[in-house]
């Protein structure tokens, strides 16, 4: 008997290790990821709800497919004001600067860009609805491009120096303890998506060095065409196999406020459980999460209230922070909640412009 008994013992306690090897990965330990970050309400408040959720035994518990996160990427977990959106940043630099382009952009372009440039350096209003206005100027001032022309034209722009910083490109500029929430969720069993305002290949070249993959990147689009389908629709061509994928002038979506929701809805199919943000843009997308009639959900805002680290408007931030609490938001604050923002290295400075 005694034979027999030794290998049971061991199978048992084997499989009773797996299953706690198992669990420990699915509750893992905000401790064990947010290194970056104070002790504060926000990061309390991500780790109770990611322990009840993925606690088989709690009855919020949310399968691990259902655990869908959206994030806005700009000011979110990207730097913004620098001096203001990389996209704008970017289209300023193509057609005022770029001299393979700005002799051949359109008036409104142009007109697009040094208003952009006027914000930037003089402090003029940019006009109301400018975000339309910009979607369509960046439609037609890369329409033509390939995606692996306009991929490595974003990635080359995103490798210089990024104004009113030292020791860091604007591909670098990420906001460090947020990019620590992807590996905790991650770790968690929970799938993210960036859903942006800015244009999808964009966020997509910024956000490859950090292991996004491109299917779970949503921004404004442009339409797409072969690059020998000419004025054919596409229901009635077919591609050949040494053609090229090309961006047009016609915009299809800026993905804005309830924009987001619609291409949530849309691409991704299941309503997220947790939402981040920074801004109104971001607010309908909140909503829609609160929303979710089968799970228990929480969404962030992050506010801008670091002026000795980040380029801020704390009073205003402030505001918006407590505009956010009253809609039932939790706020997330640069000042008080990050150990730090870009990482070590890198310094504040003032703007400096040709």
């Amino acid at each position: 008997m005694k034979k027999l008994l030794f290998p049971i013992i061991i199978v048992v306690v084997t499989v009773l290790s797996g299953c706690t090897k198992d669990d420990s990965v699915v509750t893992s330990s905000a401790k064990n990821y947010l290194t970056l970050w104070n002790p504060c309400e926000a990061v309390t408040v991500l780790q109770e709800y990611v322990e009840d959720v993925t606690n088989p035994s709690s009855a919020n518990f949310i399968k691990q497919e259902d655990r869908i996160a959206t994030f806005d990427m700009d000011g979110t977990f990207v730097g913004e004001l620098y001096p203001t959106y990389f996209e704008y940043n970017m289209l300023e630099e193509r057609v005022l600067e770029d001299a393979s382009y700005k002799d051949k952009a359109p008036d409104d372009v142009k007109e697009t860009a040094q208003e952009i440039r006027d914000f930037v350096r003089n402090g003029k209003a940019l006009p109301s609805h400018f975000d339309m206005k910009h979607a369509r100027a960046a439609a037609k001032a890369y329409a033509g491009m390939t995606l692996a022309e306009f991929d490595a034209y974003v990635k080359a722009y995103a490798a210089k120096q990024a104004n009113g910083f030292k020791g860091m490109t604007y591909g670098q500029s990420f906001y460090k303890p947020m990019l620590q929430v992807f590996d905790y969720l991650k770790a968690n069993g929970f799938t993210f998506y960036v859903v942006s305002g800015s244009d999808r290949f964009i966020c997509r070249a910024l956000v490859e060095s950090i292991g996004i993959e491109p299917n779970r990147v949503i921004g404004m689009d442009v339409k797409l065409r072969s690059s020998k389908q000419g004025t054919e629709e596409g229901v009635n061509y077919t591609m050949g196999k040494d053609e090229d994928l090309v961006r047009t002038d016609e915009l299809i979506i800026k993905n804005l406020k309830t924009n987001k929701v619609l291409q949530i809805s849309q691409e991704i199919g299941k309503v997220p459980v947790l939402s981040f943000g920074n801004s109104g843009g971001d607010s309908a997308m909140h909503n829609y999460c609160l929303s979710n009639p089968k799970y228990k959900t929480a969404v962030f805002m992050l506010i801008a209230d670091d002026e000795a680290r980040d380029h801020a408007n704390r009073e205003k931030a402030l505001n918006l922070g407590k505009q956010w609490r009253e809609s039932g938001y939790h706020v997330i604050s640069m000042r008080d909640d990050f150990k730090t923002i870009y990482g070590d290295g890198v310094e504040k400075t003032d703007f400096t412009f040709k």
